[in-house]
This record gives C-alpha cells, sequence and structure tokens, in this order.
C-alpha cells in the first residue's frame, strides 16, 4: 500500500489522490470569524503583553523561540481543555485515503481523548519562521482530509502559520471523493488588533466546533 507523509506532501500528491479544488467564499468564515467572545481585561492585557515585548524579535526568532515565547502562552490563554477535549501537540495521525495511507506528526489539534487523541476537532500547522519550499498549507490539507475520514464527517477546519502571519481554513468534503477547501486573509500576529481576532477565532474555535 502506498503511503504520503504529512511533512513531504505536494498539493499534486493530493489532487491524485482525491478531486480537491480552491474556492474563494469569504461568507464561509462569517460565523467563525464573527463570533462575539466577551474578551476580559486579563486576556487583553496578555495579549498587548505579547506584542509589546515579541514585535520588535518575531523575524529574527527561531522556530523554537517563536513557539515557546509566542505561541505557547498565546494557545495556552484560549485554554483548550474542557469536557474531554484538549489540546494535542506532536501527535501521530494517519489514516487510508483510496488505498493510500496519509500519516505523520500534527504540530498541533485539538481533539478529543483521554492518554491519546481519537476525534479530531482543529489543526494548526506548521509554525515555520518563514515560508519554505514544503508549503505548510498542503500539510494542513492532508492533515484534515485524515480528520474528516476519522471522524467520518464533511467539515475541518485548521490554520497554518508562516512567521507572524496566520491563515485560517476550511475544508469540505462536498460529494464522495470530493473536496474543496477555502483560505482566509492573513492576519499578523504583531498587531494587537489582529492578534485580538486570532484569539477570537481560536476561542470560536472552542465554542462553536469541538462538538460531535
Amino acid at each position: 500500500m502506498k503511503m504520503l507523509s504529512f511533512s513531504h506532501v505536494t498539493f499534486a500528491d493530493l489532487q491524485k489522490l482525491v478531486n480537491i479544488r480552491q474556492v474563494v467564499n469569504d461568507a464561509a468564515f462569517g460565523d467563525w470569524f464573527g463570533y462575539a467572545y466577551p474578551l476580559n481585561p486579563t486576556e487583553r492585557q496578555l495579549l498587548a503583553a505579547l506584542v509589546e515585548e515579541h514585535r520588535p524579535f518575531m523575524l529574527s526568532y527561531s522556530e523554537d523561540e517563536l513557539k515557546m515565547k509566542f505561541l505557547a502562552p498565546l494557545l495556552n490563554a484560549v485554554h483548550f481543555h474542557e469536557n474531554g477535549i484538549r489540546d494535542w501537540y506532536q501527535r501521530p495521525l494517519k489514516a487510508t485515503i483510496n488505498q493510500v495511507t496519509l500519516n505523520g506528526y500534527v504540530d498541533f489539534m485539538v481533539a478529543k481523548g483521554v492518554e491519546e487523541p481519537e476525534y479530531p476537532y482543529f489543526f494548526i500547522q506548521e509554525f515555520k519562521k518563514t515560508k519554505i519550499e514544503q508549503d505548510p498549507k498542503n500539510q494542513l490539507l492532508a492533515e484534515m482530509l485524515v480528520a474528516i475520514e476519522t471522524n467520518q464527517t464533511n467539515i475541518m477546519r485548521g490554520a497554518f502559520i508562516i512567521g507572524q502571519h496566520w491563515q485560517f481554513m476550511m475544508l469540505v468534503k462536498t460529494f464522495s471523493n470530493t473536496y474543496e477547501y477555502m483560505v482566509s486573509k492573513s492576519f499578523d500576529s504583531a498587531w494587537l488588533e489582529e492578534l485580538l481576532q486570532i484569539y477570537t477565532n481560536l476561542q470560536a474555535v472552542k465554542a462553536l466546533f469541538c462538538h460531535e
């Protein structure tokens, strides 16, 4: 049986595996990005402090520095940990689609599970410092394809990060073996207003989409 790893998958690989295409549909993000999260003063203070402290250095941070100094406090503040659901880092994930096994380790996912993730809801890929030859978008698409197959659902959400820039993504299974995906505008986490929107989008994931 043929195998494809998340870390090496290309968009051409995915096109050979399933019928997949990008569509422009900004309205699809309306309920997600329009979620009215009641941001409290402590959260706003934390986000403002992250911007003030790290904006001057974000372009020079290594991947690990970006993760530990900026991303970890941000994701911990969202607190993806309730009702049997939590955040997972560097966990394996795989599924067989059309006799091809897609597999690899996921940078970040929100999933139901106790000691191992069982039912994924949301992914973040790749924590790259800058965009390199391997596009994090394709890795994210592969992970979401696996999640749709695992959950036996028809929609999955995620985000990919390139340096300080975030883009959110939705993958929808429209028919058997046919998928469409949408990519949001880019949010620059080095600016407070855009970081507030990123944080609200993540809180919306927890409130709206983390359920069976």
